[in-house]
C-alpha cells in the first residue's frame, strides 16, 4: 500500500512551502505523524495538491500541523477542505475538559439522585416481601411443593455452621464488657455490678445484635452471592421454565432458617458472653465463676431474655430478606454480583439497627427496662 509522505520545498522569494503526497488515511499515517510533528522550520503553506485521498484523521493531524506552524493550507479538493475546515477547531494542544457544575448543584444532584434510589428500593423490597407472603401461602395449600430438604440444609448452615465463630465473637465480647465495666466501676466501688452489666447487655442488647450482623455478613451475603450466580447463569429462568417457583425453592427455605436460628442463635451468644465475662471477672475483679453465673439469675429480669428472644426472628428476617432481595436482582455481569451482595450485608446490617433503636424504644415505653 502507497504510503504518506512529504516534502519540504523551497518557494521563490523566501519561504517554504511542505508538498503532502499519497493518501492521508488513518492506515497509512503512522510512519510520517511522528516525522511531521518534529518539522521546527518555518513553513509557508501546505501544499496537498499531489494528496490522493485523505480521511477525518489525516485531516485532523494537517490542521494540527498547520496551526503550529502557522501555515496556509492550498491545493484541497473539496473533502480534504471539508474536512479540515471541520477538524480546525479540534486541533488545539490545552486540555479539552467538560464543564462541571458547580458543587451545590453537584451535591444536590447526587442527594436527589439517593433518595430516589432509595424510595425506588423501599418500592421493590415491598414488592419482593409481597410476593413472599403470596408464594407462602401457596405452599401452605400445597405443602407437598415445600423444600423440606432446602430448608434442613439452610438450617444447618446459617445456624450449626455459625456456633464457632459466633460463641468465639460472644466469648470475646463478654470478656471485654466485663473488663472494661470493672475498670469504669472500680472508680465508685460497684465492681460488684459488673455482674449486672454482663447480663443484661447482652442478653438484652448485644447478643442478638452481634449475633444478627454476624449472620448478615456470613449469611446474608452467601444468601445474595447464590442467588445472584443463579440469577446471572439464568438457572432462575430454567427453574421458571420448568415450572418451579424460585420463592418456593429458593427463598422461603432461607427466610425461614434464618427465622427459626436467630433466636437460638441470640440466646447462645448472649449465655457465651456471659461465660466470658465469668471467666475475665474470675480473674481480674475476684468474682468467683459460679458466684457471677448465680448472680446473674438474680439480677436479670426474666423480660430481658424475652426481649432478646422477641428481637431474633425480626432481624432474621430483615437479615435474609436483604440477602434474597438483592440476589434476585443481580442482572447484566459478574461485578452485579458483588455489588448487590454487598449491598445485602450493608443494608441489613443498617436496618437491624434502626429496628433495634425502634425496639429500645417500644420496650421502654410499655415498662420493660
Amino acid at each position: 500500500m502507497e504510503r504518506a509522505d512529504f516534502a519540504i520545498e523551497e518557494q521563490e522569494g523566501g519561504g517554504a512551502a511542505l508538498a503532502l503526497t499519497g493518501p492521508w488515511l488513518i492506515a497509512t499515517i503512522s510512519d510520517v505523524e511522528p516525522r511531521l510533528a518534529s518539522v521546527e522550520q518555518a513553513i509557508a503553506r501546505f501544499d496537498l495538491t499531489d494528496v490522493a485521498e485523505i480521511d477525518t484523521v489525516g485531516a485532523w493531524i494537517v490542521a494540527r500541523a498547520a496551526r503550529r506552524l502557522d501555515a496556509e493550507i492550498t491545493g484541497c479538493n473539496d473533502r480534504a477542505e471539508r474536512l479540515i475546515s471541520e477538524m480546525g477547531e479540534f486541533t488545539t494542544d490545552e486540555a479539552i475538559r467538560p464543564e462541571r457544575a458547580s458543587v451545590f448543584v453537584r451535591v444536590t444532584e447526587k442527594m436527589g439522585d439517593i433518595v430516589y434510589s432509595g424510595r425506588s428500593g423501599a418500592y421493590g423490597i415491598l414488592g419482593f416481601f409481597g410476593a413472599l407472603i403470596m408464594s407462602s401461602f401457596s405452599v401452605i395449600r400445597h405443602p407437598h411443593r415445600f423444600a423440606y430438604k432446602a430448608l434442613v440444609r439452610q438450617l444447618e448452615l446459617v445456624g450449626v455452621s455459625a456456633l464457632p465463630i459466633i460463641g468465639l465473637m460472644s466469648f470475646l465480647i463478654g470478656i471485654v464488657i466485663a473488663q472494661q465495666g470493672a475498670v469504669q466501676l472500680s472508680q465508685f466501688g460497684a465492681e460488684t455490678l459488673t455482674v449486672n452489666l454482663v447480663g443484661r447487655i447482652t442478653l438484652r442488647e448485644l447478643g442478638v445484635l452481634m449475633t444478627a450482623i454476624m449472620v448478615a455478613g456470613r449469611s446474608g451475603s452467601a444468601f445474595a452471592a447464590q442467588i445472584g450466580t443463579m440469577k446471572l447463569t439464568e438457572e432462575i429462568d430454567a427453574m421458571r421454565t420448568i415450572g418451579i417457583s424460585p420463592m418456593e425453592a429458593l427463598v422461603i427455605p432461607r427466610i425461614m432458617a434464618a427465622v427459626f436460628m436467630m433466636p437460638l442463635l441470640g440466646f447462645y451468644a448472649s449465655v457465651v458472653a456471659i461465660i466470658g465475662g465469668a471467666t475475665i471477672s474470675n480473674f481480674a475483679i475476684g468474682i468467683p465463676f459460679l458466684n457471677f453465673l448465680q448472680r446473674i439469675q438474680e439480677v436479670v429480669p426474666i423480660t430481658d431474655v424475652w426481649v432478646g428472644l422477641i428481637k431474633a426472628p425480626v432481624f432474621g428476617l430483615i437479615v435474609a430478606l436483604a440477602g434474597c432481595y438483592n440476589g434476585m436482582q443481580v442482572a447484566g455481569n459478574s461485578e452485579e454480583v458483588g455489588m448487590r451482595t454487598t449491598m445485602s450485608v450493608v443494608s441489613a446490617i443498617f436496618a437491624v439497627i434502626v429496628i433495634d433503636a425502634f425496639f429500645a424504644v417500644f420496650f421502654t415505653n410499655i415498662g420493660w427496662n
